[in-house]
């Protein structure tokens, strides 16, 4: 007995150009559709951190100004040093605009915020402090 076995000389595993397609459109599609709820959560992320940062500073300020022999706010030129007791780790940097740690010192009662300074924006007077960014949005 002979064993025969059909071949196919012009059959060729692999995917047709139509399947390549269809899927590329569909990965096309889901990226579309996941890219803007990407973006949005990156810059939720930035707002959660800013005000958990300002949280943590308006608190060392009270606790220093608690502990002060004059009960006075910490001056505003060595913020960052004379917090550092109050604060794990080091003064943080501000998440909105160019990420620096600068303090601006202010005198404005309420604070101003919104020049063209970007950072922590302070007043030594009432204790205020907030973002100091360019757009003016307060946390």
């Amino acid at each position: 007995m002979q064993n025969l076995v059909q071949i196919q000389p012009n059959r060729r595993k692999g995917f047709t150009l139509i399947e390549l397609v269809v899927v590329i459109l569909i990965l096309g599609i889901i990226a579309a559709v996941a890219a803007p709820k990407m973006l949005n959560t990156i810059a939720s992320a930035k707002t959660n951190s800013a005000k958990q940062s300002l949280q943590i500073v308006r608190s060392a300020i009270e606790m220093y100004k608690s502990q002060d022999a004059n009960n006075a706010y910490p001056p505003a030129a060595t913020l960052a040093t004379a917090l550092q007791p109050y604060l794990k780790g080091p003064f943080p940097v501000c998440p909105i605009g160019n990420n620096n740690a600068n303090v601006f010192a202010s005198t404005a009662n309420p604070l101003v915020v919104g020049g063209s300074s970007e950072g922590w924006v302070y007043n030594q007077t009432t204790g205020d402090f907030a973002i100091n960014d360019s757009v003016g949005i307060a946390y």
